[in-house]
């Protein structure tokens, strides 16, 4: 494996940074064996397009299908485990003097990891909520039903995620925007910055006076606008800047 090199413009700006705000998507949960979003339908679920899957339309026409592709895809997520992307962001939020997390992901592998303050955009796949009130609930442990009712008011539960057509949880959504205004320093993790509203917070960090910091193996349409690019998987170049800042040891 080659070295990753840390170049000094990042070292010191995320040195002297009081502020560092992290947005990542669903390239360093890839990172841990989760597939992303498409490519979680395959085999049994190749058939489906994204909308059979994920839109309240579809939960509506077909409950039992989207509740059994949810529950394949939670399948995966339990089998899956943080990854050194995910660990050196933990060292990041114990070591930088302010720390703002915001995530895309819906699998919860950064509390996982540790992170203690994570701004959940998509929600999270292991929760559900109440159809018809919105509420958080567990499933009763001896529901049978799929989906399992709601133990309050007997509506279907569905996953607490945010599907094609809905609008993103508006105080989470606020609090990401405001992080996203007060960073020094903002990485983009993982993100192909093309799902928005989220993949308008680098370029609002940018538009403040930020340093936007890029790590992604591919280009993005983030790239020709971010301070600095580290080209490379977040497993590898997270631990690296976290060494090359702090020097600490690997995640």
């Amino acid at each position: 494996m080659t070295p990753i090199s840390i170049p000094e413009p990042v070292i010191e700006a995320v040195r002297n940074a009081q502020h560092i705000v992290v947005l990542t998507g669903a390239g360093i949960s890839a990172e841990s064996g989760i597939p992303t979003f498409r490519e979680a339908q395959t085999g049994l679920w190749a058939q489906y397009r994204p909308e059979e899957l994920a839109t309240p339309e579809a939960f509506q026409r077909h409950p039992e299908r989207v509740w059994k592709w949810y529950e394949w895809r939670r399948s995966l997520v339990r089998q899956a485990a943080p990854n050194p992307g995910h660990l050196a962001l933990v060292q990041m939020e114990r070591l930088a003097p302010r720390f703002t997390l915001i995530t895309q992901n819906v699998d919860g592998l950064h509390q996982a990891a540790g992170n203690r303050h994570v701004l959940e955009l998509h929600g999270n796949i292991m929760r559900s909520r109440c159809w018809r009130e919105g509420r958080i609930v567990a499933p009763a442990p001896d529901d049978t039903h799929i989906p399992p009712r709601c133990p309050h008011c007997g509506a279907f539960l569905r996953p607490d995620v945010v599907w094609f057509g809905e609008t993103l949880p508006p105080d989470v959504l606020a609090a990401a925007e405001q992080a996203t205004n007060e960073a020094d320093v903002f990485f983009s993790v993982g993100t192909s910055t093309v799902v928005y509203p989220a993949a308008a917070l680098p370029f609002e960090a940018r538009s403040h006076g930020a340093f936007v910091i890029e790590v992604n193996p591919a280009t993005t349409p983030l790239t020709p606008h971010a301070s600095a690019v580290l080209r490379g998987p977040a497993g590898q170049v997270l631990p690296a800047l976290v060494q090359a800042v702090w020097n600490e040891a690997r995640a």
